[in-house]
């Protein structure tokens, strides 16, 4: 039994691990464009766009009147 729970409290340190690694590799394109003013104002606009298209997508989906 004590392998047992040993073994089910390592689950959230890798769901951890796999969340950084996702969030770092599909982030690290983008560090770059962060080096100059006009790009990094660019991409910050088209990161807050798309996600206000996906929260509208999901809004209207999902049918919330909010």
């Amino acid at each position: 039994m004590q392998d047992f729970l040993e073994n089910v409290s390592r689950y959230p340190r890798y769901l951890v691990s796999i969340t950084l690694g996702v969030l770092l590799t599909a982030l690290s394109p983008l560090v770059p464009l962060f080096r100059r003013p006009s790009t990094a104002i660019a991409t910050i606009c088209l990161l807050i766009a798309g996600l206000m298209a996906i929260g509208f997508t999901l809004r209207a989906m999902l049918g919330f009147s909010a």
